[in-house]
């Protein structure tokens, strides 16, 4: 099982005995020596065009296969079970800090919060339906419409509201560096179980460390695992939940 990296430096001066350190301190260690050293693991142009081609012929075979018949099925339900657009579009933070209109299929009751609060478990704003598109990520399938865009890839660090970008950038340390790479629809930090509703700081720095992880060690070996490992915890978690009921 891969772990999270942590880089050695080697003191210059003589060893000395210093005491442990804590989590928190070393992964702003860690961050700290990859601010230092990151341009080492800039992806090679290789690598940006294979992982360009197999997003296009990925998001082009789901638009045309699945999203040509699903849309209608999801639009006509959510029109049925709430007021408002079909589509919910937000703002969110991409490559190199730039914005983009990320869509998903509308979950929730029309709401002044949409763009500030996250949602939560028995969030009173989740629709009857959108609680299924949330169940099996159908929600998020829209997307590959990002992807064929070039807005996002179909894996890479989760894209973050703006309201979220500004807040945690004050004072996680180097909060920005997961914008060194294209936004993804599911990435490391997702199958390593850090998904869904951020509750603690620690756990917003730990799929931090999972986003600088895959910086350094992406590749499109890397990305198929991931997409591999995504597909199969979204079919385990939504039949889990269909057994559940039973």
């Amino acid at each position: 099982m891969e772990q999270p990296f942590v880089i050695k430096i080697p003191n210059a001066a003589t060893p000395r005995q210093t005491a442990p350190q804590s989590d928190m301190a070393e992964i702003r260690e860690m961050f700290r020596e990859i601010n230092h050293r990151y341009m080492v693991y800039q992806p090679s142009a290789y690598y940006a065009a294979v992982k360009r081609v197999m997003d296009l012929a990925v998001s082009f075979t789901f638009i045309a296969l699945v999203m040509s018949w699903l849309y209608p099925i999801v639009a006509i339900l959510i029109k049925l079970t709430s007021k408002g657009p079909v589509f919910f579009i937000q703002k969110r933070t991409g490559y190199k800090g730039v914005e983009f209109d990320c869509f998903k299929f509308r979950t929730m009751h029309v709401n002044a919060d949409a763009d500030t609060k996250q949602a939560t478990n028995n969030d009173k704003r989740i629709t009857t339906i959108g609680k299924f598109l949330r169940l099996t990520h159908l929600d998020e399938t829209p997307q590959f419409f990002n992807v064929l865009l070039g807005d996002m890839s179909i894996v890479g660090p989760r894209p973050h509201m703006l309201y979220h970008t500004r807040y945690y950038s004050q004072f996680i340390p180097y909060y920005n560096l997961r914008h060194e790479a294209t936004p993804g629809m599911t990435g490391m930090a997702q199958i390593k179980g850090y998904i869904g509703e951020i509750t603690v700081e620690r756990e917003l720095r730990k799929r931090i460390q999972w986003d600088v992880y895959y910086l350094k060690n992406r590749s499109i070996l890397m990305d198929i695992k991931i997409i591999l490992a995504t597909f199969g915890q979204v079919i385990e978690k939504s039949l889990g939940s269909i057994l559940k009921k039973k």
